[in-house]
């Protein structure tokens, strides 16, 4: 293959036909593959009519035309699917090594539809392609299952559920290779939903170049790009992701105790460089990775595994008043060997333990309780007792007790860990996110926190849209193509042009990348006013725009949304409700979904 196989694998567990399609290559042109190819092909499968938990909601994984070709972080794949959380349009990605092997298998997506009438697992390898019983491991966690099943890096890769997704936790996720996560929004529980336990994937198809030397000279140029820059050569090898701890509470943007404070008063405690100095044991990378991002720890109690990330050890940290790091640490595993999403489960016990406070639910909860943060995560993935509530994330358990607005959530997605209060245009990124509070689709940390590419005002608003803007189309292509957000921050699109000209044959300009990206985020919009989503949407939680920091470097600031609003919808071209304009319909080639607009 020279980018793209021309294949999808379309299973249907509800009959148990296995079919392959051809990729329809007009198509791959214009989404290339990742999260563009998967919305192109939910916006035709999966209506408003469709139920997110319902046998007719399809589960889309798709490569990228650069995933296995060797190009630096090009292991990454996503899923695409009708969120149980949200209702939006969900996407998720992950790197690890299942994605690159997946793509050896010689196709470029798999749809799975329907429900199968027992629990199953869907196998790939060069011999065929086989649904199989999956009984005997219904009811076993991640670890076990991958174990099980034979994971093996360089030739079988695992993908499955825990029991979280067994049970449709609405914010269950999808692992693979162990520990790593398609973690946002719930895919798991529509996996779960389909009886659906796993996916193996054994490939031997190689992703070829089809100008192998300038692909050559592509991967040195990068290579040496990634090496001068001082965060993918330096800070996230040495500190992981949670090297932005401390930077982000220093200037007042990290969301403490549910958002009530935005400085964590023992951030230390919970850092990069924390985690490096107690518990790192040695550092990882996913397949054809020269940054080595993931850290493996050990606790004081002899437990091992990966993690925690920044937003993990944030999540059960300053949102939950707790800076016990072995605690944390341990409810990041246990999270993993579940299937279940950090960040809405630390979010999720952050709000219960207001809601306690406050007299609104019972228990004795409250912040700063490390010794309940295992419990809880265990109650949450078996839906036991107050887990139950839990189990359908933090918005409707906090409308259950009549305090929805306690509730940090976008679209129901719950917050990451980013106070909008001391950064105004991750407020707008939160607010426009398509499938919810998001800081995979627009972060807005390089130019309002680490000056990348330069330093901006965090406090202003005027001229973020257009930022924000170009963001999340950079941030859309990026997961289309299905590189590594961090070898973003070092290497420019045009490179990533150039190396997908190498690969596929065919001319594409930095340009053409960012009008890819512009595209796929009109058209995830496009789908959720379908839904019936509409400009009131494109909020905040009210103590963000209400609420003013009380203390610290943010101190007397809300998020001035409404402005950045107005501005934001004119810079993308589209009405004063949010509605894209039919011209740039037009401009985009997204004719097809005209209707939406009338």
């Amino acid at each position: 293959m020279n980018g793209w196989a021309g294949k999808i694998l379309d299973i249907n567990l509800t009959d148990g036909s296995i079919e392959t399609l051809p990729l329809d290559m007009e198509m791959a042109r214009l989404f290339l593959g990742g999260r563009g190819l998967g919305a192109r092909l939910l916006w035709d499968l999966v209506g408003p009519e469709v139920a997110p938990l319902s046998p007719e909601n399809a589960l889309i994984f798709t490569t990228g035309p650069i995933t296995a070709s060797a190009s630096q972080t090009s292991n990454r794949f996503n899923v695409s699917t009708k969120s149980p959380l949200t209702d939006t349009i969900l996407h998720s990605n992950s790197g690890g090594w299942w994605g690159m092997q997946f793509k050896r298998t010689g196709h470029d997506a798999l749809i799975v539809r329907g429900k199968a009438e027992k629990p199953v697992m869907i196998e790939i390898t060069p011999e065929g392609v086989e649904i199989k019983d999956a009984g005997h491991l219904w009811g076993k966690n991640v670890f076990e299952t991958t174990e099980a099943l034979g994971q093996n890096r360089n030739k079988r890769n695992v993908l499955c559920i825990g029991v979280a997704g067994e049970n449709q936790v609405r914010f269950s996720a999808i692992m693979n290779d162990k520990e790593r996560a398609l973690a946002r929004g719930g895919g798991g529980a529509v996996m779960g939903s389909k009886n659906l336990k796993a996916i193996v994937v054994e490939g031997k198809d190689k992703n070829k170049p089809v100008d192998q030397d300038q692909f050559k000279f592509m991967l040195y140029e990068t290579g040496k790009l990634i090496k001068a820059s001082p965060l993918t050569s330096q800070a996230l090898p040495e500190f992981g992701t949670a090297v932005v701890m401390n930077v982000v509470n220093e200037i007042g943007a990290l969301p403490t105790r549910n958002f009530q404070q935005s400085q964590f008063e023992h951030a230390d405690k919970i850092s990069g460089e924390e985690i490096t100095d107690t518990i790192l044991v040695k550092n990882q990378a996913c397949w054809s990775c020269p940054i080595t991002c993931t850290r493996i720890t050990q606790t004081k109690r002899g437990k091992e595994g990966e993690g925690p990330e920044f937003e993990s050890a944030w999540a059960f940290g300053a949102q939950c008043g707790i800076d016990d790091l072995d605690a944390i640490t341990e409810a990041n595993y246990l999270c993993n060997d579940l299937g279940i999403d950090t960040i809405s489960m630390g979010n999720t016990i952050g709000c219960a333990m207001e809601l306690a406070e406050k007299g609104l639910l019972e228990g004795e909860l409250g912040f700063g309780q490390a010794d309940k943060l295992l419990a809880l995560i265990e109650d949450t993935a078996y839906r036991r007792s107050v887990g139950a509530e839990m189990a359908e994330g933090s918005y409707r358990m906090a409308e259950k007790h009549g305090a929805p607005e306690l509730s940090m959530s976008v679209k129901k997605l719950e917050m990451p860990a980013y106070d909008p209060r001391g950064m105004q245009g991750q407020g707008l990124v939160f607010a426009t996110g398509n499938r919810g509070a998001c800081h995979e689709t627009g972060n807005m940390l390089g130019p309002e926190v680490l000056a990348l590419p330069r330093l901006i005002d965090r406090f202003a608003t005027q001229g973020k849209a257009g930022i924000v803007s170009v963001h999340q189309n950079s941030a859309a292509v990026i997961d289309s193509l299905l590189y590594c957000k961090f070898a973003n921050m070092a290497v420019a699109e045009e490179f990533f042009a150039r190396t997908l000209t190498a690969i596929t044959g065919e001319h594409f300009t930095a340009d053409d990348l960012m009008v890819v990206g512009e595209r796929v985020w009109t058209l995830e919009r496009l789908y959720n006013l379908r839904e019936g989503f509409t400009m009131a949407d494109d909020t905040l939680p009210g103590r963000l725009l209400n609420e003013p920091v009380a203390e610290g470097p943010s101190e007397g600031f809300t998020v001035k949304l409404a402005p950045m609003l107005e501005e934001y919808y004119a810079f993308r071209g589209w009405d004063k409700t949010g509605i894209p304009k039919p011209e740039k319909l037009k401009e985009l080639n997204l004719e097809f979904a005209l209707e939406v607009t009338e």
